[in-house]
């Protein structure tokens, strides 16, 4: 039988370019020019996503991570390799990504909404619904640079939830905010992800999380893939890893 793919990953490289350290005072001292060095994140990673999986990524931090999920959402483009969604919408869930911080809550609906690929009718049908789930109050109406970090998580949870999309990746964002937003996206997730259609990328740190949530799961280290495969094994491993055992 022909597996259905939601994503394939060929070859992909990431660089950033940035200023090196001893450079930074003398470019403000001398006013030159300064050199540029390249900081590969992904190192010619390849891997597929059946559609309708929940895979999780897991490494320390500075393992390529958070690059992966932003490439995957279209925020970075490969600068070797390529990245094929197979004509599935996306959308990212990540804390400080996609709002505008000087319009207010309830235009960042809109403007996400359009980013995502929908009409200014189909938002406005999911309007109500989004803020009653993002239960922020009269903040909806404020300007998001106003925004406390868990603010933020709330009304990017619920855009991202309620307007759903073929794949959605999240980036750390079900560990963010008050007790019972946890409880209320974590639910949310469970009920999202039950969808055999859906495709889910996860991105945490939470072992227990990605144990109960995930069908397989990604190992970055060093912005290559360590291992992949079943979710227990791969974990297993991992901690192992980390905690000095292997």
């Amino acid at each position: 039988m022909k597996k259905n793919i939601a994503i394939t990953v060929q070859n992909l490289h990431i660089q950033y370019k940035g200023l090196k350290k001893y450079s930074i005072k003398k470019s403000l001292l001398k006013r030159k020019a300064s050199k540029l060095e390249t900081f590969e994140a992904l190192h010619g990673i390849s891997f597929e996503v059946e559609t309708g999986r929940i895979v999780g990524i897991i490494g320390r931090n500075g393992s390529g991570k958070s690059t992966l999920l932003r490439a995957l959402a279209g925020v970075f483009s490969p600068d070797i390799g390529t990245i094929d969604l197979h004509h599935n919408t996306v959308s990212l869930l990540s804390i400080g990504v996609g709002f505008q911080n000087q319009l207010t809550g309830y235009e960042n609906i809109y403007l996400a909404g359009m980013l995502l690929g929908f009409t200014e009718k189909q938002i406005q049908e999911k309007e109500e619904e989004i803020i009653q789930f993002a239960d922020i109050g009269d903040f909806i109406y404020k300007p998001v640079k106003t925004y406390s970090s868990g603010m933020y998580s709330k009304l990017a949870f619920a855009i991202t939830a309620i307007l759903e999309t073929d794949i959605m990746l999240v980036d750390e964002v079900l560990s963010v905010g008050d007790a019972a937003f946890k409880v209320k996206s974590y639910n949310k997730m469970k009920e999202l992800i039950s969808d055999e259609h859906r495709t889910v990328v996860i991105v945490s740190h939470v072992i227990p999380t990605l144990r109960e949530l995930c069908d397989e799961v990604i190992w970055l280290h060093d912005g290559v893939i360590k291992m992949i495969g079943k979710t227990d094994e791969v974990l297993d491993q991992y901690e192992l890893f980390m905690t000095g055992k292997k």
